[in-house]
């Protein structure tokens, strides 16, 4: 099948694909960047104790859980740009007080007030009236990818950063991260012709109850939580473990993540190609799911050397790559046609949702239990996500479709909805009268979306 040259970004699409992601991954690196370092820096804080310093880590996952939708809907009342940069300054004012802090509660505030400025889902609606139907997915997918280079980046030049300005020098610079953040939104965002709702990217109600009441769906949301409840229950104790157990000082952690990184980059390439190009998503997902685990139990067995934990991080980041990447295309081939947005927007609450509880959990576990117990927590969380994507269907490969038809009255759209559904290859079909515009899911060995413009074209 020949590339179609419509689907080619324009100008305007280029820049606001690059511009937003430079946002988001600014806000991700200034929430990072302190993961490596904090538990830490933490000994030091009045008041400190192991189940502290994680909620300290973690709280911002529970504030942004619970504020992202609500401000993707704010965003559709009084605009994108107005709520992205107010979520900027919140974000900036978290960072200001956990940088003056000196006790281990204000950090939490500074922290909660960080996860606060919930710009996520503004951020996507904006991407959303910047771009064609057509390019959407690919905006999305370079807005992803920067989340993926700002965590990677935090973890090399957290201990660095803490070396030269130490972790209050890290939260004023995130403080600046953010203001850069405000600049780029109102001098380099494209301002949107029209700002409008789209069901491909954004929370809608009725959508939001069909999402939570899908088997398939909610697997999947129960898996991104877990895998996040485990990454942050990880680096509550991880930085202990590097320095105390496998002897390696404070300043010198990003030679152990910068190499352990890059391989694992390289070693997740090869899975993603079997589960893409081979269709084999729920096989490589159960083995990344069981790999994760193994990697927990390396570390509860060996970690105490340095030779075990650096093989049991390659381990997980490896796995963890893998899953990441996999869990938003299972979402989007899940999610039904019209209700992709929704579907994204309950995995983003669960996957910060499972951040908060990682922290919460490894703190816990770790001031009760002992840094051992952590790792036999997340592989008992891992064992049971385990059982449940061994549940799961696999997925059919399709391909989302949106096609804007201009104005129609319900009558029509319900017409053309039956006529779609009877051709070839068309597995899925709503058409939204309010919208103007047909939400398909369609089978590409068997149809080619030129195919169903063509008929589209036809009809109009």
């Amino acid at each position: 099948m020949k590339p179609d040259p419509n689907n080619r970004l324009t100008p305007l699409e280029s820049r606001a694909a690059l511009s937003l992601a430079s946002i988001f991954g600014l806000r991700m690196m200034g929430l990072f960047l302190i993961l490596p370092v904090f538990a830490l820096y933490a000994e030091d804080l009045e008041g400190v104790t192991p189940l502290l310093v994680g909620i300290a880590i973690s709280i911002y996952g529970l504030t942004q859980a619970l504020l992202q939708i609500p401000f993707g809907m704010l965003s559709d009342r009084i605009g994108r740009k107005p709520v992205i940069v107010m979520g900027l300054l919140i974000f900036a004012l978290g960072s200001v007080v956990a940088a003056m802090a000196t006790t281990i509660e204000w950090v939490i505030i500074g922290r909660a007030l960080q996860g606060s400025g919930a710009v996520a889902a503004a951020i996507m609606a904006l991407a959303a009236d910047l771009t064609r139907e057509q390019s959407r997915t690919r905006i999305m997918a370079v807005i992803g990818m920067s989340i993926g280079f700002a965590f990677t980046l935090s973890l090399i030049l957290g201990p660095l950063l803490n070396a030269a300005i130490g972790v209050p020098g890290i939260f004023w610079l995130t403080a600046v991260l953010a203001l850069v953040g405000i600049a780029v939104t109102l001098l380099l965002v494209p301002d949107p012709v029209a700002s409008s709702f789209h069901r491909d990217a954004e929370p809608e109600r009725k959508s939001l109850l069909a999402a939570l009441k899908n088997p398939d769906l909610l697997r999947l949301d129960f898996g991104i939580l877990i895998l996040h409840l485990v990454l942050t229950a990880l680096f509550v104790v991880l930085p202990l473990v590097l320095r105390d157990q496998a002897g390696v000082a404070a300043d010198h952690h990003w030679l152990i993540y910068l190499p352990v990184m890059v391989l694992a980059m390289a070693l997740m390439i090869p899975f993603i190609v079997i589960s893409e190009k081979r269709r084999k998503m729920k096989p490589v997902m159960v083995f990344a799911v069981a790999l994760l685990c193994s990697s927990q139990l390396a570390f509860y067995l060996f970690g105490d050397s340095l030779a075990g934990a650096v093989i049991a991080l390659l381990l997980f980041f490896t796995a963890f790559n893998v899953a990441e990447a996999s869990l938003p295309s299972l979402i989007s081939k899940s999610a039904p046609a019209a209700g992709k947005g929704s579907a994204m927007g309950i995995y983003a609450t669960s996957q910060f949702g499972g951040a908060f509880l990682g922290g919460l959990a490894g703190g816990a576990m770790h001031q009760f239990y002992g840094i051992e117990s952590v790792f036999l927590l997340t592989a008992a969380a891992l064992a049971l996500w385990l059982v449940v994507i061994s549940g799961m269907n696999p997925p059919r490969h399709l391909r989302n479709h949106i096609v804007p038809l201009g104005s129609m009255d319900e009558a029509q759209a319900s017409e053309l909805r039956g006529m779609l559904l009877q051709l070839t290859g068309v597995i899925e079909a709503e058409v939204i009268a309010a919208d103007g515009t047909a939400y398909l899911k369609i089978d590409p060995d068997l149809i080619a979306e030129q195919g169903v413009d063509e008929f589209l074209r036809k009809w109009m």
